[in-house]
């Protein structure tokens, strides 16, 4: 079997994987939490995507990473990190929070679509051993992060339940 066809393989079935997982356990524990809370859990874990910055490491990748892959990757992955470490110290300034919760998801996901184009551009799954240390980032922890960021998205654009409705409207109204 061909290393395209082994990496294809591997990113299909880390999705699929993901999926189950998140559906069962994950999911309705975030829909079960308040808002914010739920965002920062996933805040939390997009914190940890300044590890991204190990694609540009000699002796970790292979010589043969095309630079521009890695680069870019790179800095969309620490950027998006930094952006969710920000949602996560201003959780106690709403607006703050909220702008930098829409941030880090809108800049994550883009990042990793982008990615995908470029890996695909430039023929990425052919030679995918380049990756060297690195080819479990796209095969175990990329999926977990597109998924969390879709979750995000759904989880901003769901109503909230008119209970918190009527308890802001008593706040404002004080």
């Amino acid at each position: 079997m061909s290393p395209e066809i082994i990496f294809q393989i591997h990113l299909v079935l880390g999705y699929v994987a993901w999926l189950l997982c998140f559906v069962v356990y994950i999911l309705p524990r975030l829909k079960s939490m308040g808002r914010v809370d739920a965002q920062r859990a996933i805040a939390t874990l997009h914190s940890f995507r300044f590890f991204g910055l190990v694609f540009m490491l000699p002796g970790v990748v292979g010589p043969s990473l095309p630079a521009s892959f890695a680069q870019f990757a790179a800095y969309g992955d620490f950027v998006t990190g930094v952006l969710a470490m920000l949602a996560l110290l201003t959780a106690r300034v709403p607006p703050l929070f909220w702008f930098f919760v829409l941030s880090f998801n809108v800049v994550g996901a883009a990042d990793i679509i982008v990615d995908y184009y470029h890996a695909i551009r430039i023929g990425l799954p052919a030679v995918a051993g380049q990756l060297g240390a690195t080819y479990a980032i796209p095969i175990i922890y990329v999926p977990l992060l597109m998924i969390t960021h879709f979750a995000a998205f759904y989880l901003l654009m769901r109503r909230q339940p008119k209970v918190a409705w009527a308890f802001a409207g008593d706040t404002a109204a004080s």
